[in-house]
């Protein structure tokens, strides 16, 4: 399996401390530093994924449980009415994010905030949060967003503005568990519902014709 390499000091800190308390024989502290540097290790795990071969869907950016599916108003990348996707990241998911289409990272902003459970509904705006502003090949504009939750305390970009990025590319991660949303013109037709567990780079979406 694949390990983030976001998550190398914090695997190495433990694993070294189980090295040491072994070699000094302390060993139930070498066991437990040691279970503690295999979780760690199971949380920042980065397996791949092969996204869908259509260029009319929008892929999952993160592994999860679908908690939102609604239309709303976007106001500051799509301006205008807007089908909100929301999926909740447990301790236990995957947290790599990825690209949920092919195009340009026009802009990367990260917002100072709360941090309030993820799964409150309200903590997309509440909450600190990084987001970002892609344009898809045909010129939609797709939004995603990494929420920070109430043990989540850092937002991570792998991508800067200006880079071009493929559908189910690695763009980022969160540590450790919370939500990321996806704002989607209204003319995208949802293929999720509440309750739906979703992988990231693999389940589509939605349908997003190409503009014009």
């Amino acid at each position: 399996m694949r390990l983030n390499p976001e998550g190398k000091p914090y695997i190495l800190a433990p694993a070294a401390l189980a090295g040491v308390l072994g070699a000094l024989g302390f060993r139930k502290a070498a066991a437990a530093s040691a279970a503690a540097a295999a979780g760690v290790a199971y949380f920042f795990r980065d397996p791949q994924r092969q996204p869908p071969y259509r260029r009319d869907v929008v892929v999952s950016p993160a592994d999860g449980e679908i908690i939102v599916v609604k239309r709303t108003f976007e106001p500051r990348w799509l301006k205008s009415e807007a089908w909100q996707i929301g999926i909740f990241m447990s301790v236990l998911d995957v947290h790599v994010n990825r690209a949920p289409v092919t195009g340009v990272v026009e802009g990367i902003e990260h917002q100072p905030g709360e941090f309030v459970p993820a799964y409150d509904l309200d903590s997309v705006h509440r909450n600190e949060r990084r987001y970002y502003y892609l344009t898809r090949e045909d010129g939609t504009k797709v939004m995603m967003v990494q929420v920070a939750g109430a043990l989540a305390r850092r937002t991570v970009p792998f991508v800067a503005p200006g880079d071009a990025v493929s559908m189910g590319e690695r763009i980022g991660m969160i540590r450790f568990g919370s939500r990321v949303e996806v704002f989607l013109p209204l003319r995208a037709q949802p293929l999720v519902v509440v309750g739906h567990r979703v992988r990231a780079g693999e389940t589509p979406l939605a349908l997003l014709p190409e503009e014009g």
